[in-house]
């Protein structure tokens, strides 16, 4: 897995990307306004998460 960095040529926020090694996509980030908040967050998903983040299953009703 890596990711991939870009910036908006409208706005010149920042955003990235995560991609599998078979270079599909398999996440994006929201935009930021800053590369170094965008690389912050990168950095936050490579540390990893604690193992009892909580996951909410928004599809049952």
């Amino acid at each position: 897995m890596y990711f991939q960095v870009k910036k908006s040529d409208k706005s010149g926020s920042y955003h990235f990307v995560l991609k599998a090694g078979n270079h599909e996509i398999v996440a994006q980030s929201q935009m930021y306004t800053t590369k170094a908040s965008a690389l912050k967050t990168i950095e936050s998903i490579k540390n990893g998460l604690s193992p009892d983040t909580e996951v909410q299953d928004l599809t049952e009703e």
